[in-house]
């Protein structure tokens, strides 16, 4: 798979929605609920991030991110990031593109750390990628999600210093 990342454009919506649906609709990785709304998902995935990427193998998207400051004001020099990869696209490497180029874009815009709020515990494939790129767990939130099948499962907080 020969990845390219991008910045997303406005006619990319429908395929990152696409994306976006089919993680969330799991629910088993993403606090979104599984039956959001296009517009709420619009609004939090799109207009509230300071970047917004895809990846695209071959001229279809098969993953997206966000990157946006954790906290305002004096939390500010923390960024967050989301990732989402279709499910076609994963274990092919897609996903550590992703943060790669989110690391790299989040030190270019002057940020100090990264970290990811909640990362279900239980979804083995990303706790593994992200210590792999570097995180390291800082907390642990006991029961912090809800998981549609597992029940109530811890979700981890990490990060990494840029």
């Amino acid at each position: 798979m020969a990845i390219d990342i991008r910045q997303a454009a406005e006619k990319d919506w429908p395929e990152i929605w696409k994306i976006l649906q089919e993680a969330f609709a799991t629910g088993d990785t993403y606090p979104y609920p599984p039956d959001i709304s296009e517009a709420d998902a619009r609004r939090s995935w799109v207009e509230a991030p300071e970047l917004l990427c895809v990846a695209e193998d071959k001229g279809n998207i098969v993953g997206v991110y966000y990157l946006k400051p954790n906290m305002p004001g004096l939390g500010s020099h923390i960024c967050n990031c989301g990732y989402i990869v279709s499910k076609a696209a994963r274990g092919q490497g897609v996903g550590k593109s992703l943060c790669n180029h989110s690391l790299e874009a989040a030190r270019t815009l002057g940020y100090r750390g990264m970290q990811f709020n909640l990362v279900v515990s239980t979804n083995e494939n990303a706790v593994g990628l992200w210590k792999a790129m570097g995180f390291e767990v800082i907390g642990t939130v006991p029961e912090g999600f809800e998981h549609a099948t597992k029940g109530y499962v811890d979700a981890l907080i990490m990060y990494q210093k840029l």
